[in-house]
Parts: structure tokens; C-alpha cells; sequence
């Protein structure tokens, strides 16, 4: 199982003091992909190796 598709939990704190780093909304934690989402955006930010990666860039763009 590679880094980026580990299923890893992430805390409940961190959840919480997270915001997207575009609009500063609340993420939604979407553990099948292990993704943070941001719906406002449409934007899922990767979690790899227990660490969220914010960076737009590396931010997969969600489909309607």
C-alpha cells in the first residue's frame, strides 16, 4: 500500500484548526479517499503519511 493511499486517521484537533486555504471554510474529512475537501472550492487535499498536504497544487479538483 503506497504513502498517499494508507489508510491514516487523523486527529480530531487537527481536523478541527484546519481550514481550506482559499476560502478558510471548514474541511470535510472524506476517509475512503483520505482526502480533506473543501465543498465550497471543490478542491480535495491529500493526507500523506498522517500529514495534510494545504497546497493548492497538490490539490485534486472534485467533479459535480
Amino acid at each position: 500500500m503506497s504513502d498517499e493511499t494508507q489508510d491514516t486517521r487523523i486527529d480530531a484537533r487537527l481536523l478541527e484548526a484546519l481550514v481550506c486555504p482559499i476560502t478558510r471554510a471548514t474541511l470535510i474529512y472524506e476517509p475512503e479517499t483520505n482526502e480533506l475537501v473543501s465543498p465550497t472550492t471543490h478542491l480535495a487535499f491529500p493526507i500523506r503519511s498522517g500529514i495534510p498536504v494545504m497546497l493548492v497544487d497538490e490539490a485534486r479538483r472534485i467533479e459535480d
